[in-house]
This record gives structure tokens, C-alpha cells and sequence, in this order.
């Protein structure tokens, strides 16, 4: 069992070695791991230098290696960006135990022809002027960095995972866990 379990480990360093993804392979694998979360957490850096998270709606694009997201032009976060550009943002579907966070530069559009194809009526709550909103800008992230956990399976498959680690003094690996760099 012991022997089985190092050549285990020993395959899977061996593929973490090997596997080298290209652009587009790691643009498309965060693209399925975000694609089905519709709120984020946006982090910007404030002008003390500490840093302030909120909730986001992502808009409905596929991802192609840049997250968009409506904001106001006049609007705390985009003079935080304004003045930092480096954000970060973070997905997480614990019901799937899946988690990603992501790094990047942002910058304000003001893409009318973009925020068309992006518009959903349901953001008149916080645009009741819809595009005629003169304050209206999209918020546009090009991701350099990502690293995500993945873990699919049921709650009692990681417990027995968990358990097993502790009975046999070896590390817990609840999924999979990688950086990637777009």
C-alpha cells in the first residue's frame, strides 16, 4: 500500500512537471473554472495603500483573458484604479469547492458599443438613466495571474480524504491546485 501510494505522489509531481500548458490552454481552463459564477470580489488599493474588497456582478462574456464589469466613473473604486491599476478578484463556489482568484491591471472603457453588449435591463437599479447614464463606465481587468482550487466531489468523500490523511500521516490533497500565468 505504502509503495502504491508513493508511486502516487511520484505521478503526480511527475505531471505537475511536465504539463506545460499553453496561453490558451490556461485561458480556457480559468475561463470553465469561472464561468458559471456570477458575483465576484473586486479588490483595489485605496490611496493609504490598504486594500478594499466588494461584490461585483461579472458580465456574461467568454472569458478571453479579460473580465468586465459596469461601475460609475465617479465612483470610489474607479479612482482607486485610476490611481493603482494592479486588482484582484476573487470567485468562489463553495458548492462546488471551487475557488479562484485572479491578478491583473485595470482601467475604466467607456466602450458604448461594449456596454451595449453587455446591458441587462436589471441594471437600472444601479443605473436608472440605463446608457444614457453619463457616469456609466465598464471596469476592464486584462489577468496576468491566476491560481485556483478545484476540488469536486461530496462533502463525505473529502471528510474520508481528511481522515485517511490523519490515519496515515500523510498530506491531505482535497483537489487540485495550480498558478497560472495568462
Amino acid at each position: 500500500v505504502i509503495a502504491i501510494q508513493q508511486l502516487l505522489k511520484t505521478f503526480k509531481t511527475f505531471k505537475k512537471m511536465t504539463n506545460k500548458n499553453t496561453h490558451s490552454d490556461d485561458v480556457k481552463k480559468l475561463g470553465e473554472l469561472i464561468q458559471d459564477i456570477n458575483m465576484a470580489m473586486l479588490t483595489t488599493v485605496d490611496k493609504d495603500g490598504s486594500l478594499r474588497s466588494r461584490p461585483m456582478s461579472v458580465q456574461e462574456e467568454k472569458f478571453d483573458g479579460t473580465l468586465w464589469f459596469f461601475t460609475q466613473d465617479n465612483s470610489p473604486k474607479a479612482g482607486e484604479i485610476k490611481r493603482e491599476h494592479e486588482v484582484n478578484v476573487s470567485f468562489a463556489k463553495p458548492e462546488d469547492n471551487r475557488y479562484v482568484s485572479v491578478s491583473g491591471k485595470a482601467t475604466i472603457s467607456h466602450d458604448k458599443e461594449k456596454m451595449k453588449k453587455f446591458w441587462n435591463p436589471a441594471y437600472k437599479a444601479w443605473f436608472p438613466k440605463g446608457l444614457d447614464d453619463p457616469n456609466i463606465c465598464l471596469l476592464k481587468i486584462n489577468v496576468e495571474k491566476a491560481e485556483y482550487w478545484d476540488s469536486p466531489g461530496s462533502a463525505v468523500i473529502h471528510l474520508i480524504g481528511f481522515v485517511k490523511a490523519l490515519a496515515t500521516g500523510e498530506e491531505y490533497e482535497p483537489g487540485e491546485n495550480e498558478k497560472i500565468t495568462l
